[in-house]
């Protein structure tokens, strides 16, 4: 067992905006990854449509992921080997990524992006609010209940 693992049906993952060397999504994957492993990911999904950004921009498999994860490495660990796993990436290409997942609204897809405006009224958010300003509300919410 992981000694900093989350039961996520009593807390809420790290935020997906936290950035761990450079990488967002990453620190929320983690604490996800950990718990599934844990076997307390309470509503949250490990390998989700939100952890396959990151995986697809560095080119690697959520079980890749997840079997690291299970050896018990730490954050900076984890973080190490995704940089150097899979896809190949520059510190510009990293933060030119960063910007866009970060802005994310679904403002190409009509159908994701008429969910997240019901999702983002639901929270009590603008419409210009991004998914991981309403994955941030929906964790606070579902945590103040």
């Amino acid at each position: 067992m992981i000694n900093n693992t989350k039961d996520l049906s009593k807390e809420a993952p790290r935020s997906p905006k936290l950035q761990l060397d450079g990488f967002v999504i990453i620190a929320r994957t983690i604490d996800k990854c950990r718990a599934t492993i844990a076997g307390t990911p309470g509503e949250y999904h490990f390998d989700c449509p939100l952890d396959n950004t990151l995986f697809s921009f560095k080119g690697i498999k959520g079980a890749d992921f997840k079997a690291f994860v299970e050896t018990g490495a730490d954050d900076v660990a984890i973080v190490e080997w995704v940089k150097t796993h899979g896809t190949p990436k520059t510190d510009a290409e990293i933060a030119a990524w960063v910007e866009v997942a970060s802005k994310e609204a679904f403002a190409d897809n009509v159908d994701k992006r008429a969910w997240l405006l019901g999702e983002l009224k639901r929270v009590g958010l603008p419409e210009s609010a991004t998914l991981f300003d309403y994955l941030d509300a929906d964790d606070a919410q579902s945590f103040t209940k």
